[in-house]
């Protein structure tokens, strides 16, 4: 497989991925919509061996979360503000990307095998979640590790519709 690059606005931070993600999580979570000023956040999520900084320095931002109370470190790019890639304490052996920072943002897979929606209680409204993908109203383990049960949709499922209609 060839490597996958990918990098900021300006090109001061590249990045090469060298595998396939081991997954791939929607999140949307409220820090997640804030952080990518979208309704959601597309992370595809690397072994940490599997992922390059190849040139450029980023700059960090540590957020500690409100529900692990764990850390999670931003990489950005000092010139040009775009958020690359984030390191989580809670799991120290992977690195999530922001997908849309990839030269070819659709070069990765999005299958039910692999994917998973995560925060759906925070799910702005209109969401549309396809079929057979694994989500869950909050994370998809509990802080112990322990794996939650997912809700599977056998039909795409409008969530976060305003319930005052």
């Amino acid at each position: 497989m060839a490597n996958n690059e990918g990098g900021c606005l300006c090109g001061a931070v590249r990045y090469t991925a060298k595998a396939k993600p081991i997954r791939v999580t929607f999140c949307h979570c409220r820090f997640c919509q804030r952080a990518t000023g979208s309704a959601y956040f597309v992370e595809p999520v690397f072994q940490r061996d599997d992922f390059e900084v190849i040139s450029g320095r980023p700059k960090t931002y540590d957020h500690r979360s409100t529900g692990s109370g764990k850390i999670l470190t931003i990489s950005f790019c000092a010139t040009c503000g775009t958020k690359v890639f984030l390191d989580l304490e809670r799991f120290p052996d992977i690195v999530g990307v922001y997908g849309g920072t990839f030269d070819d943002p659709n070069w990765f897979e999005r299958t039910p095998e692999i994917c998973k929606h995560i925060f759906l209680e925070f799910a702005q409204h209109g969401t549309l979640v396809p079929p057979g993908i694994n989500t869950f109203l909050e994370h998809s383990t509990l802080q112990d590790g322990t794996p939650v049960e997912p809700v599977i949709y056998e039909e795409a499922c409008l969530i976060g519709a305003d319930k005052s209609d």
